[in-house]
């Protein structure tokens, strides 16, 4: 019986990563359960398991007191004596009590518990595991849907997908394989909760770590990134190499890199720009793919005032704002897009016709400037100037 106990839990922490002294621990605390009920619950007694033989054997604790007033949990000095010469008032002594056919009832009384502490002992090694890989990326399978949710198979447990964490108009189906961003892993009475995200702008940043070396290696480094899911991302980045341009180093030859990032996002477009402690250069670059003439910065209010080329407006602006919308996210500042034709106008009305000229007090229209206005909005992109957006992300 000893022997075979061993055995089984050495196979089990070969097949399970379960550390057998976590299972002796478990065991023990078992069989001291199961002797109270078993042979006297007013003992107080410790079980002991050999590493080594596997014997199982239990012991009563008893204190030496000068009077004996519970035989169950007292001893006097004069039988103290016989266990052992060097006893004192107050000590404890162990006395061996393990009955003849303990073993038996101890491992059906057992079984329960330990099976119970292998269980939570595989769900603290599963915590531990997805605790540490919070903030990066894990790959799984779609198993099923639940209402809205999307589970997700990663192995060992599962993982789910929320409505918002979804990418809007990414198809899901089931058995497909899929890589997300791990946002949460929570302890619960039952298996580990881990929710993971396609929407994070952490995802993009992980995917970027896998694809380019020198990111990876920290000759790179991402500065900030503006993600709207599904549609656009915008990244900005730096080299601590001078020899190392950092835009050719994420886009790859001829945008191998980059694609490879764009075709796990399901085509959204990503937007590679070079990142400078300069305010000017970095704002114009971060409305690319738009060629920005001037930036003109109200430090402030937080606001750059930007001018483009009039073909170039839509294109600055993007569809719905969006493209403005990044570079404001982007840059942290507040962005009012004008073409020259626009400039020139307003130059001129503060010029010949003073009193109309309300720009300066209109500090809200930087707001709607930064989300796009409603015509600018309603002109969105042309063909052209998108396709000249897509060019872009591949270089």
């Amino acid at each position: 019986m000893s022997a075979e106990l061993l055995q089984a839990l050495e196979q089990l922490e070969k097949e399970r990563g379960i550390n057998k002294e976590i299972l002796i621990d478990a065991l023990e605390q078992a069989l001291i359960s199961a002797y109270k009920r078993n042979f006297g619950s007013a003992q107080n007694v410790e079980v002991n398991i050999d590493r080594a033989s596997g014997d199982i054997r239990v012991y009563a604790l008893k204190t030496i007191v000068d009077e004996v007033n519970d035989i169950a949990v007292e001893m006097s000095l004069e039988q103290a004596k016989k266990f052992g010469v060097d006893f004192e008032i107050g000590d404890i002594v162990e006395v061996e009590v393990t009955p003849r056919k303990f073993g038996r009832i101890a491992a059906q009384t057992a079984k329960q518990v330990i099976m119970q502490r292998i269980r939570e002992a595989e769900r603290g090694i599963i915590f531990d595991e997805f605790s540490n890989r919070e903030e990066d990326i894990v790959n799984g399978v779609i198993s099923r849907f639940d209402k809205k949710n999307i589970i997700i198979d990663l192995g060992r447990v599962e993982a789910v997908l929320p409505p918002s964490e979804q990418t809007p108009g990414e198809k899901y189906n089931v058995h497909d394989r899929v890589k997300v961003y791990v946002i949460n892993v929570k302890k619960t009475n039952k298996i580990p909760q881990i929710y993971v995200s396609r929407t994070h702008p952490g995802l993009v940043k992980r995917l970027l770590e896998l694809e380019v070396p020198e990111i990876a290696d920290g000759t790179v480094e991402i500065k900030t990134i503006a993600r709207e899911a599904g549609s656009r991302t915008k990244i900005a980045i730096a080299s601590r190499n001078e020899d190392v341009d950092p835009v050719g180093a994420c886009v790859g030859q001829r945008g191998s890199r980059i694609r490879a990032i764009v075709d796990e996002l399901k085509g959204e477009m990503i937007d590679v720009i070079k990142w400078s402690g300069n305010p000017e250069d970095y704002i114009a670059s971060s409305l690319s793919p738009a060629k920005v003439l001037q930036v003109n910065l109200d430090e402030e209010n937080k606001v750059a005032r930007v001018v483009v080329p009039d073909f170039q407006l839509s294109l600055a602006i993007g569809k719905e704002g969006q493209n403005a919308r990044l570079a404001a996210k982007l840059t942290g500042w507040k962005i009012d897009i004008k073409s020259e034709s626009q400039l020139r106008n307003q130059l001129e009305a503060q010029l010949f016709h003073p009193s109309a000229a309300v720009y300066e007090q209109e500090p809200e229209h930087y707001d709607m400037i930064e989300e796009g206005t409603e015509e600018e909005m309603e002109e969105g992109s042309t063909d052209e100037e998108k396709s000249s957006g897509e060019e872009n992300s591949e270089e």
